[in-house]
């Protein structure tokens, strides 16, 4: 029972990627080709809600999670190469691969097929980072 808040807001979330079709490989292609402005749209109001929830976050501070712990946005340096070399890394999996980590999620749970293997390899990937993070400049 104490999951269900988070369980019901992955619904939606996972409903409002396949309807809105952000979960799907033609628009993401179209995107990719400059051919539709369809995605870009998507991303802007989605930046535009993140850039407005964690700036009310910080200003109006003493938000609560659901078990009743105080919201903290930490401070972070940004460095020199990290968010070039992530961007790099992330947008040419998801080039080559046409989906990101939420679609993936998404299509999972519509029975894709094929999503089980990009989730697959996302896990992968996801081990692989841990098992070398420790040898990679932070």
């Amino acid at each position: 029972m104490r999951f269900l808040p988070y369980l019901l807001a992955g619904m939606a979330f996972g409903f409002v990627m396949i309807k809105s079709e952000a979960a799907s490989w033609y628009r993401i292609m179209e995107m990719f080709h400059f051919q539709s402005f369809h995605m870009f749209g998507i991303m802007m109001s989605a930046i535009a809600t993140g850039l407005t929830g964690v700036l009310l976050l910080k200003r109006y501070g003493r938000m609560l999670t659901l078990d009743g712990e105080a919201v903290v946005i930490p401070s972070k340096e940004p460095g020199r190469y990290n968010y070039l070399f992530g961007g790099l890394i992330f947008g040419l999996g998801w080039g080559v691969i046409g989906l990101c980590p939420g679609p993936i999620f998404s299509l999972v749970g519509m029975g894709s097929i094929g999503a089980l293997a990009a989730l697959a390899g996302a896990l992968h990937g996801t081990w692989l980072y841990g098992c070398i993070k420790n040898r990679l400049p932070h």
